[in-house]
């Protein structure tokens, strides 16, 4: 698969004849907050259109059959303009069980404000009617993509994505991103699931929960308990119980702890004092260090049902959790209680149908930082595989739109407990295999730009086509050189579009490599309130045109018929091109000694530019060669294969001297 995936990029950059060889100046702007300021240190985006419903938790169903007659009456008259508040006025009023009894009316208001121009608020209750329809109606799903054509997120598949990072390691130094999908080892994980990751805010512990243990009297069920792992040096150490009396014959799990370490929020099920099947507990450090003073969080809090995974806010006075209870949105959905004055937890409150929707929304987690919420749902509508992770920010009050935090975090099978360290540096969470759901282990590396708290500022584009104006075709991929981190690449949109979030203040590559014009690569600083051009032009002498790479054989300057194809399309391009010039520069790895290699090189580049002249019968002041030897290396060369990278030449178009 992955030759036939690299034949197949070596065929559309260098077989298909020169079709578009300059491309206009995309432009791209930034979309900023309104306080920038404010957003850069707070992780706050731009508030998306989102609606207020005040009833949500005080009223499970809201119906006024005069106000409907008098909506439907502007309706059949076709007069909107009335329509339309009346519509709103009513939809405001919702109850949660309004969200899937009367879910037309929010397509319906959707549509009055898509009539009346308001595309955005449009497309906000278009949302939310496909979050919470319950009838299998094809039409809404495809209206709504239609609409939202152009605006989706066209990422590569992450096996392809690497494949095209190997391809691109003869262009390019730049790496992909450390360790993506990297299991945390049998020192954390075991045959069983482990799963429900939570770091303490002194990021010296590991909290998660376990089902290794098997209860004494049945052998083959588990009894979920709470371990924890000790970071030393960078390395985690084997994994302990909590043992008693957080542990108990019941079960325990999902975790979360204050700042100062002395209170543990956990989950506990299948207890004498439990209002459900799982009810919240908090437990007291005590001062011998041991955990005691274990209380339920009481009937406020917990329901009847199943209620787990508590995790804090920053500033600790809001526990979020997940519940199953009746008179929800969904099969599970995201709940809240907050302090009260006098210390107390006040009655959990629903977090609204933004976050929640039809199917199960679990595992939330709040940022220790930043206003942002974590959490895995399976009912979002954009979503990769059965549960997905997202991430929502709080806008003046507001959950927004959540956003999927892209496939280099989210894979084709199922992932739950997202959290982050405090310096938003690595993520930790649970997931499985697509054959094996059941199975869960967890899994660590380098929090990746879609995740991060930060990547709030939007950067757009659109690449066309300077001649005959139509979008150009290919991938871009973005590289924060601060940081090291590799936003996930994705493809063009079929209208030359594109668009990342990332973290304002950074320098970053960008990388484009299209079927259309080869590969361009060019670096930017991104700052607030800015409109620029990445490119000038596909060709230009600042912005050279970039051929693949031609790699030699160890001490040799023979051009194998391997290489024939690829400097046959660089004669075609100079025949077709005759105001431009070419630049051959020939490099060898550090092995051997130094004047031989810079000969070497020489030999090389002066090879290359014999065939192409023998074949296009060019002038010879139209192509320059050169020899750099081992001067400027690719890589530094620990294995073969780094060495292999630096035995290369490079072929750069550029523009004659003047022009």
């Amino acid at each position: 698969m992955k030759r036939n995936f690299l034949n197949w990029l070596l065929f559309l950059f260098f077989t298909l004849p020169p079709l578009l060889a300059v491309a206009q100046q995309p432009q791209f702007r930034l979309k900023n907050p309104a306080n920038p300021d404010t957003t850069f240190r707070n992780a706050t985006p731009k508030a998306d259109i989102v609606i207020d419903f005040p009833n949500l938790n005080k009223i499970p169903y809201y119906d006024n059959r005069r106000q409907k007659g008098a909506i439907r009456k502007f309706e059949k008259r076709k007069n909107w303009q009335k329509a339309l508040p009346l519509l709103q006025a009513y939809v405001s009023n919702f109850g949660v069980e309004n969200f899937y009894k009367d879910t037309p009316m929010l397509w319906q208001l959707g549509q009055l404000y898509e009539r009346t121009g308001d595309k955005a608020r449009a497309l906000a209750y278009y949302r939310l009617a496909l979050k919470h329809h319950r009838t299998d109606v094809k039409t809404i799903p495809q209206y709504y993509d239609s609409l939202e054509t152009g605006q989706k997120a066209l990422y590569v598949p992450l096996k392809h994505y690497y494949e095209l990072v190997e391809y691109r390691k003869g262009l390019t130094a730049f790496q992909p991103p450390v360790g993506v999908y990297t299991n945390m080892g049998t020192a954390i994980n075991s045959k069983h699931e482990d799963y429900a990751p939570v770091i303490t805010p002194d990021q010296k512990q590991l909290i998660f929960s376990s089902k290794r243990v098997r209860r004494k009297d049945i052998q083959s069920t588990p009894n979920e308990d709470l371990f924890y792992s000790t970071n030393q040096d960078g390395y985690w150490e084997e994994a302990k119980s909590f043992g008693k009396p957080i542990n108990s014959i019941y079960n325990e799990g999902s975790a979360c702890m204050t700042k100062d370490g002395q209170t543990l929020y956990f989950t506990r099920c299948d207890c004498p004092n439990c209002h459900g099947n799982c009810d919240i507990f908090v437990a007291s450090k005590l001062k011998d260090g041991t955990w005691g003073n274990i209380r339920n969080l009481g009937a406020a809090v917990n329901s009847s049902a199943w209620d787990s995974q508590p995790s804090l806010s920053r500033n600790e006075d809001t526990l979020y959790f997940a519940s199953d209870r009746l008179g929800g949105f969904g099969l599970s959905d995201i709940y809240f209680t907050y302090k009260l004055k006098n210390g107390r937890w006040a009655p959990a409150q629903n977090a609204g149908p933004v976050i929640n929707t039809r199917e199960s929304e679990v595992s939330p987690f709040f940022h220790p930082q930043y206003q942002v919420l974590y959490f895995s749902s399976r009912g979002q509508l954009l979503n990769n595989g059965d549960f997905d992770i997202y991430k929502t920010y709080r806008v003046n009050g507001r959950w927004q739109e959540p956003r999927n935090i892209g496939p280099l975090v989210n894979g084709k099978g199922s992932e739950y407990y997202f959290t982050i360290d405090s310096d938003s540096k690595n993520l930790y969470y649970a997931r499985s295999e697509p054959d094996d759901l059941k199975n869960l282990d967890l899994y660590s590396f380098p929090l990746p730009m879609e995740a991060h708290p930060l990547a709030v500022t939007h950067v757009e584009g659109t690449l066309l086509d300077s001649v005959t104006n139509k979008p150009l075709q290919g991938i871009i991929s973005i590289i924060d050189l601060e940081n090291g981190i590799e936003v996930a690449s994705k493809y063009l949109r079929p209208d030359g579009s594109f668009d990342f979030d990332l973290i304002d203040q950074n320098r970053y590559m960008m990388i484009i490599q299209s079927p259309d014009y080869f590969s361009v690569e060019k670096k930017f600083d991104l700052k607030q309130d800015t409109l620029f051009k990445v490119m000038t032009s596909v060709i230009d002498y600042s912005l050279p045109l970039i051929f693949r790479n031609i790699e030699f054989e160890e001490r040799s300057a023979e051009i194998k018929p391997g290489m024939e194809g690829i400097l046959d399309r660089i004669v075609l391009f100079l025949a077709d091109h005759p105001d431009f010039n070419l630049k051959i520069s020939g490099h060898t790895d550090a092995s051997g000694d130094p004047d031989f290699n810079l000969e070497l090189s020489q030999k090389r580049a002066d090879a290359i530019k014999k065939y192409i002249m023998s074949k296009g019968k060019f002038p010879e002041a139209r192509i320059e060669a050169w020899g750099y030897g081992s001067t400027e290396p690719l890589k530094d060369e620990v294995t073969e294969e780094d060495r292999r990278i630096n035995r290369r030449v490079e072929f750069k178009i550029i523009k004659p001297n003047g022009k």
